[in-house]
């Protein structure tokens, strides 16, 4: 989950401004909707949870104007915030036993860049709360439009973490070992998950529009050997109503 509440209802308030085109700028997608993925990582069950939308972002150089859908040529360097949710002991008895991982504020950066249809990107962020360590994810996505109003992005993706996060979510302390029977496990860092997605927006009006996504990823490497693991493949549904704002200054 991305953006706090009260900046996305003000920003829903607000339409695709018509700035002059002589300062740099931001313009977004922000809006709400609704997800379906696991409980929690390596789960087998689903769970259906609001979806706090914030994407497309896009920087504006002096004289460029901004893009409906975040595609604009060249290198984009932007902040980047992301909500990771917990895990409670008692959500599944496979779980019997380990510590709760409170939620987490994930702060980073996100590095893009974009020529013509095709783009690749690398996000790191540092962790607050619920785990310490870095996490990201680096990726490539390739633009379809098919008329003026849709937009597709077909993409791969592999997500990644350090020591401190792969042991937050998949490991075995000593004392979890003597409380849930699973031998102690001490995974390290690296890609956690690899996986493919389509996302696709249609615009309904120069401002408003309903965005979707569809993602497959699976737990490998030390992620996908940890004791408590259901399932390694892990699905997610995404959809939602958005609105373009942007920012000149």
């Amino acid at each position: 989950m991305r953006a706090s509440l009260p900046l996305l209802l003000a920003a829903l308030a607000l339409p695709l401004a018509a700035h002059a085109q002589d300062g740099w700028g931001l313009a977004a997608d922000i809006g709400l909707g609704a997800e379906v993925e696991p409980d929690w990582l390596g789960s087998d069950d689903m769970e259906t949870s609001p979806w706090v939308i914030f994407r497309n972002l896009d920087v504006m150089a002096p004289g460029q104007p901004a893009t409906r859908d975040g595609s604009s040529d060249g290198l984009r360097v932007v902040p980047t915030i992301n909500w990771r949710s917990g895990r409670d002991a008692d959500d599944s008895d496979a779980l019997t036993g380990l510590d709760d991982i409170d939620r987490t504020i994930e702060a980073g950066v996100r590095f893009r860049y974009t020529q013509g249809p095709a783009s690749g990107y690398l996000v790191v962020r540092k962790g607050f709360d619920g785990h310490e360590g870095l996490v990201g994810a680096v990726g490539a996505k390739y633009r379809i439009a098919p008329n003026d109003r849709l937009t597709i992005w077909p993409g791969i993706e592999g997500k990644f973490g350090d020591d401190r996060f792969t042991r937050t979510f998949f490991g075995v302390t000593g004392d979890e070992s003597l409380r849930s029977g699973y031998a102690a496990y001490r995974p390290d860092g690296g890609f956690y998950a690899v996986g493919a997605s389509i996302e696709a927006r249609y615009a309904l009006t120069p401002t408003l529009a309903v965005v979707g996504e569809a993602e497959y990823s699976r737990l490998t490497g030390d992620a996908a050997d940890a004791p408590f693991i259901e399932e390694k493949d892990q699905p997610a549904l995404r959809i939602g109503l958005v609105n373009r704002f942007s920012l000149r200054f």
